[in-house]
């Protein structure tokens, strides 16, 4: 019973964060059809065929393809297309990030999931991917591309909802100029973008009796206008129709799926916005309350177009009885800015996502829940969105050009995880292939029509998405492979035990109380910034611990499973290696928790004599397994532990402290210092002219203008030391 609750109460949550958008559509989507060639007759035949596509469109793609089959396909109960590229990276290895290695096998979400015998398919094409490895590049470059063109949505979204419903003001006040309505449109934008650094604390229990209310109101005015003016429009829900509008309208049929395209904006936060509710809990508001009442609203809508043909691009307003103009009006008008709230904070957790895997520039990320992990608030990319969207707004003043623009953007992303999926189903869930093929040109074929008729749109506005999408992909790019080449550096420079030793030596260096946490992207051996901080400084620091900062493709990575703990030569030298993981959904600024965690490791390592070199990590001893399929949320995995549990528990119990322990107790007591590089990177001078553009010019400009690494990592700037050095990649 309780299950039962708690399932109605994220159904009840998820109508105001993930389907404002969704809702929204029934606002442009007529006008948007019609507002090319398409042209409407005595015969209902276009209107009819419309609302028929409109009816399977919504029907194969959002309750098809997203409710049945994507949202199966969670990461640990995370959704979205980056949430699918790290499912693929984790299970099925084509990863081209910072992948794992067999120390990170351990983590329980890497383990969740009953292995699958592998297929004849999946082995050929895993046989492809690991024989042609730009074929991984290809596939982090769609990654990419569909998370560009979702935070495109981020832009569009704003300004295409609110100036669709502030329009409606003018069917009131017909002599009312368009420069009025772009200007009020402007202002609840603005106010909009000014409002979210308060975060979206309670954000479902207070939007969603908004978009319950949007959505009676849409239904109950649908079934008037479908009995009082035209009940044979229910007829269209037979596919003939679809058929015989393309019979009829041909070519000027086909170009108006660049309109019809908009009826199913906001599909993709139902994966998107996973990690905050559960499989069911949308499934369940979508198929009986969001799903019915959209196809009420659409019928109604044609049915009095059908009687009014003079009122084409006005029509949803036109549609409202007189009586209830105004609170409908109102309440539209909250719902466009629900909608718009739900695709802002989803663009901010695209783009944390991008920053955890090193695929975007270090950007400030403020958590604005105590509660809930996912409600995020990043000061520099709200305020320029709120810049493009006004950009937007001001450039094209009508919702017929951004409409193409915004069509383009969601059918790529839809795409995208169309091919995603097809991996997915014959690689991680090890499915026949032919049951693969099948989803591949059920929906593909679908949404690759869509997307030529959108693509012809380009000149009509489509364009911004591809411009800004060319911009976006190419900074995550630069930013990856500069972050990757400074990593090769580091890898391919670092200094070899006994070398550093032998150095101490002849260089006479001391040993000055305190703990050194040298931070370094090198997991094994002493990274080349601290042996070119001992040959110009010969001192350091009574212990010393090498820190590797280490990205997984997972959502979360357990706090007992965070650290991982290593010797660095004999006892005597007290020096250490650490791995600390985290998830591309952690959080890393507690900086005072972190230290003590770190210290109670080593602490644990002492206590249990790992004094092999050995590494050691924290575990628990809890098992419990679990399907792709099953419906696993983000909370629930850190429960999950691998079956292979040969390595030590850790107890915090009262043991008595050896000489070691004690000089780590004083070495505390004196106090922690951090070292960082501050390393410059520049490309050879052997390298082609295009490197050295990406690397000296763009990539310097990017480290140079985004957050500083320390202040990323929490380090607190009192306590660090940081160490310049020119890497020549």
């Amino acid at each position: 019973q309780k299950f039962y609750k708690a399932t109605l109460c994220l159904a009840y949550q998820s109508f105001g964060v993930v389907y404002g958008d969704l809702s929204s559509s029934p606002l442009y989507v007529y006008k948007s059809t019609f507002s090319g060639r398409l042209r409407l007759h005595e015969e209902d035949d276009e209107i009819l065929g419309v609302l028929s596509l409109v009816f399977w469109t919504l029907t194969l793609i959002p309750l098809c393809k997203y409710i049945i089959f994507v949202l199966g396909a969670d990461d640990n109960g995370e959704g979205g297309t980056f949430a699918l590229y790290s499912l693929l990276c984790r299970r099925a290895k084509l990863g081209l990030l910072s992948a794992s290695d067999a120390s990170d096998d351990d983590i329980s979400a890497y383990n969740s999931g009953l292995p699958r015998k592998e297929t004849v398919a999946s082995s050929i094409l895993k046989e492809f991917f690991d024989k042609y490895h730009s074929s991984r590049i290809v596939l982090l470059l769609l990654v990419l591309l569909g998370t560009s063109m979702v935070i495109g949505d981020g832009i569009l979204t704003p300004s295409m909802s609110v100036l669709s419903a502030v329009n409606g003001i003018r069917i009131k006040a017909p002599s009312l100029h368009e420069n009025y309505t772009v200007f009020i449109a402007g202002v609840i934008l603005v106010g909009l973008f000014a409002l979210q650094h308060f975060g979206t604390r309670n954000v479902g229990y207070l939007f969603a009796p908004i978009l319950l209310a949007w959505l009676f109101c849409i239904s109950v005015i649908g079934v008037y206008n479908t009995i009082y003016w035209n009940p044979h429009v229910v007829s269209a829900l037979s596919p003939y129709y679809v058929y015989n509008f393309f019979k009829k309208a041909g070519k000027d049929g086909w170009s108006s799926l660049g309109g019809i395209v908009l009826c199913i904006t906001g599909a993709e936060a139902m994966f998107a916005d996973l990690g905050h509710f559960s499989q069911l809990s949308i499934r369940i508001a979508f198929t009986v309350i969001v799903y019915p009442c959209l196809v009420l609203a659409y019928m109604g809508e044609a049915a009095y177009l059908s009687k009014h043909k003079e009122d084409l691009q006005k029509s949803f307003y036109k549609a409202i009885p007189e009586v209830v103009f105004w609170p409908v009006f109102i309440i539209a008008t909250l719902a466009t800015m629900v909608g718009s709230q739900a695709i802002i904070s989803g663009t901010f957790s695209v783009i944390s996502q991008c920053r955890a895997l090193k695929c975007f520039p270090r950007v400030k990320v403020v958590h604005t829940s105590n509660h809930i992990h996912g409600q995020i608030y990043i000061p520099e990319v709200n305020w320029i969105l709120m810049v493009l969207c006004l950009a937007v707004l001001v450039g094209y003043r009508d919702t017929d050009t951004i409409g193409n623009a915004y069509g383009l953007a969601v059918i790529t992303v839809m795409l995208v995880t169309t091919c995603l999926m097809f991996l997915v189903i014959v690689m991680v869930w090890k499915r026949n292939i032919l049951g693969a093929l099948a989803f591949v040109i059920v929906f593909g074929s679908v949404e690759l029509l869509y997307f030529s008729a959108c693509l012809a749109k380009v000149h009509k506005g489509g364009w911004f998405p591809l411009v800004l999408s060319l911009i976006l992909l190419s900074t995550m790019c630069i930013w990856h492979y500069g972050t990757l080449k400074k990593q090769a550096y580091e890898l391919n420079n670092r200094v070899c035990l006994d070398m550093l030793l032998s150095m101490g030596t002849n260089l006479g260096i001391n040993r000055v109380p305190g703990i050194g946490l040298i931070y370094s992207n090198v997991a094994t051996g002493v990274p080349p910034m601290f042996a070119h901080f001992v040959t110009n400084f010969p001192a350091f620091h009574r212990i010393l611990v090498f820190v590797t900062v280490q990205s997984l493709t997972v959502p979360k990575v357990p706090a007992n499973q965070r650290f991982v703990i290593s010797r660095i030569g004999p006892p005597e030298f007290c020096l250490f290696q650490c791995v600390v993981r985290y998830g591309y959904k952690d959080q890393r600024n507690d900086t005072h928790d972190f230290e003590n965690h770190l210290i109670e490791t080593v602490s644990e390592f002492l206590r249990n004599g790992n004094n092999d070199g050995e590494a050691f990590r924290w575990e628990t001893t809890n098992q419990q397994q679990s399907s792709p399929s099953d419906d696993v949320t983000a909370s629930s995995f850190e429960n999950v532990v691998s079956s292979e549990s040969s390595k030590k528990t850790v107890r915090f119990r009262g043991v008595g402290c050896s000489k070691e322990l004690e000089d780590l107790r004083e070495a505390r007591e004196s106090g922690l210092a951090y070292m960082m590089g501050s390393t410059c990177v520049l490309a050879c001078d052997t390298s082609s002219y295009l490197k050295k553009f990406a690397i000296n010019i763009v990539y310097g400009f990017l480290r140079q203008n985004c957050r500083h690494p320390a202040i990323a990592l929490g380090v607190p700037h009192t306590s660090l030391i940081e160490v310049g050095m020119v890497y020549r990649v």
